[in-house]
């Protein structure tokens, strides 16, 4: 990534941040007046962390009002399961964690092969959950910047008895007026963060000081360059044959399944610093570092369509 000057950080105002986080807090208050049984989707990742800042301020340490749920694909990089575990308990927060792998024991999950990646396989087991749980609402951390048809959600995104989102039935949002009608069996997935984009979020972190997990700063780590992509080396993830393995200095703008996500090329340290490359960037997050983004243009819309988040 190419980093402009330092003296950049010093004059970009940050004062937009407090709109955005009181649109935040009032989204997650309003999930806990208007719904029954929500919960607060939470991977360990930055955008969930950012959101879980706001929370704490929506409604005190100790005193968020729903649990928070985790979809685990059992490949998930260790130090953000870790983390995720350790800010549940330091918050006093009843963390929830559903396996994908506990679905595939069950067989509402088949996979092709054993190599295949199990991220797509993540609706599955999250509608199981919430049928489990009879979840009404589900507060996610997805942004419009992201990608195309994460763009196409509304805040208060209506999903069908099936989990199917509908992008052509979509409800009006007019002067922050929601429609919070359900049928039976139906429910919502709500995104407080929709109008943030990466940059605000690192200025956020930084403003705000929030803790993350250590891979989403600068370390060595073993990669292989792969259509564009620099793809870590595992044992998920090995290298093919004829791919030279080299060690550079990296990060991971997000983090995800080992078998999709990869880092890009940085020696970014601080949140500060991430900012600063962040303002160079031509490329989402998702764009430059999501596998399974790049099977077409209409990925994810598909599997949204199917239950994913």
């Amino acid at each position: 990534m190419t980093a402009t000057t330092p003296q950049e950080l010093h004059t970009l105002s940050n004062a937009h941040l407090d709109a955005l986080e009181e649109e935040t807090i009032f989204i997650l208050r309003e999930v806990a007046a208007a719904f029954e049984r929500p919960t607060l989707l939470f991977s360990g990742g930055k955008d969930s962390l950012v959101m879980l800042k706001c929370a704490e301020k929506a409604f005190g340490a100790g005193r968020i009002p729903y649990p928070l749920l985790m979809i685990d694909t059992g490949h998930n990089f260790t130090e953000v399961t870790d983390f995720r575990d350790s800010r549940a308990k330091e918050l006093g927060a009843e963390l929830i964690v559903r396996s994908v792998e506990d679905s595939m024991k069950k067989g509402t999950v088949r996979l092709a092969h054993p190599g295949e990646s199990r991220n797509v396989h993540q609706s599955v087991t999250l509608l199981e959950a919430i049928e489990e749980f009879r979840f009404d609402a589900l507060i996610g951390g997805a942004r419009r910047d992201e990608e195309k048809a994460r763009a196409k959600e509304r805040i208060f995104s209506h999903r069908d008895s099936f989990g199917q989102w509908q992008p052509k039935a979509q409800r009006p949002e007019l002067w922050t007026l929601f429609n919070h009608k359900l049928q039976p069996g139906e429910h919502f997935r709500v995104f407080p963060i929709s109008n943030w984009t990466e940059l605000d979020v690192w200025q956020y972190i930084a403003r705000e000081n929030i803790a993350l997990p250590s891979i989403y700063y600068t370390h060595k780590r073993e990669v292989v360059d792969r259509r564009g992509l620099l793809v870590p080396v595992t044992e998920l993830t090995p290298p093919k044959d004829g791919e030279e393995v080299v060690v550079r200095d990296v990060r991971f703008r997000t983090v995800g399944d080992i078998t999709c996500t990869c880092p890009v090329e940085s020696t970014a340290a601080t949140p500060e610093q991430i900012v600063i490359e962040t303002l160079a960037a031509d490329v989402s997050e998702r764009g430059a570092t999501r596998m399974d983004d790049k099977t077409s243009e209409a990925s994810m819309e598909k599997r949204k369509k199917d239950g994913y988040f």
